[in-house]
């Protein structure tokens, strides 16, 4: 696999609309905003669960334009913190998204009272937190802690969750789409399906997969041209999109080495976009299965042979035309 990147970085120019404003603030994470490292690489392995989760519209009508899909992967952002989880990999779709998400099991040991304020700043306004943080003296001055543990709980019970998060990020999604659309009533198909990733292969192909969907529905020639997929953000410089591909890369590359030279293989980010790119050209090569909307049709854009290859040859590194063109 070809490792090298040049230094030199292009932003898209969709990087001046910011898809999520609170990355990184108070999520409670130490990776949180910014790329991983080879040592939080080594933190993480083994622990999460990984799941691949798919939720479509009613109907499977195709109603998420620009705007509903720029909010939604806001909205994934923002609850992707608050939950304490991770979205390895994603692409929203006119119809449907795909999620690759890494739930960590709950810590022994739960926020103090002034952190898990803290963390509530993510999702509510000072006044909110305010009247929260009274709460909780109050109850704790009275020595009532039973009843400021069921107030806390109201809040652990949304982290480390993958229901909950599920839950959370839909409804919320579902009121900015009905308000916005003047509708009522619910918006997704079903609940949503998810399906436990094994190991770290299978995380490799299913990030692949999820990546390559616009290709596969015939909206771009190149899915780092689609902005609403985590090869798109990592592309564009998202660091919360870099993060999650490092991590997929880590976690397939330690089934093969030693978990020490895949955690300093994985904990950079350019040998990682090469690698990446790779995979994802030989994977597009002989994509089959789902258009946009889960149709299966007897037309799949996949590359072309000749496509393959030139990102084969340049060891997956884009070009600065390439980049300049994202």
């Amino acid at each position: 696999v070809g490792w090298g990147m040049r230094n030199r970085r292009y932003l898209a120019p969709w990087q001046r609309v910011d898809l999520g404003e609170t990355e990184g603030r108070g999520s409670g994470d130490a990776t949180a905003g910014r790329e991983l490292s080879a040592e939080d690489l080594l933190a993480l392995q083994g622990k999460p669960a990984l799941y691949h989760c798919i939720s479509r519209v009613v109907n499977r009508d195709k109603v998420l334009g620009p705007e509903e899909k720029e909010r939604f992967v806001r909205l994934l952002r923002l609850y992707e913190g608050f939950c304490q989880v991770r979205v390895l990999a994603f692409c929203v779709m006119s119809n449907h998204f795909h999620l690759l998400l890494e739930v960590p099991a709950r810590p022994e040991q739960r926020m103090s009272d002034e952190d898990l304020l803290a963390h509530l700043g993510l999702l509510y306004g000072t006044t909110q937190v305010k009247k929260i943080r009274w709460e909780l003296e109050h109850y704790r001055a009275q020595g009532n802690d039973a009843a400021a543990e069921a107030l806390r709980d109201k809040f652990f019970a949304r982290m480390y969750d993958l229901s909950a998060f599920m839950k959370v990020v839909k409804q919320r999604f579902t009121q900015f789409f009905n308000k916005k659309h003047g509708r009522k009533g619910t918006l997704w198909e079903d609940r949503f399906k998810s399906v436990l990733v094994e190991d770290g292969h299978a995380a490799r192909v299913v990030a692949a997969y999820i990546d390559l969907n616009p290709l596969r529905a015939g909206l771009v020639r190149d899915p780092k041209d689609y902005r609403w997929c985590s090869y798109g953000e990592a592309v564009a410089g998202r660091v919360a999109a870099r993060a999650g591909l490092q991590r997929v890369m880590f976690e397939q590359r330690s089934g093969v080495t030693s978990v020490e030279r895949a955690a300093r293989e994985a904990g950079n980010w350019r040998k990682v976009a090469s690698a990446y790119r790779e995979v994802l050209f030989r994977d597009g090569r002989a994509a089959q299965g789902e258009m946009e909307g889960g149709t299966r049709q007897s037309v799949v854009r996949t590359f072309s042979e000749s496509e393959v290859q030139e990102v084969l040859r340049s060891g997956g590194r884009l070009s600065e035309g390439e980049m300049l063109g994202c």
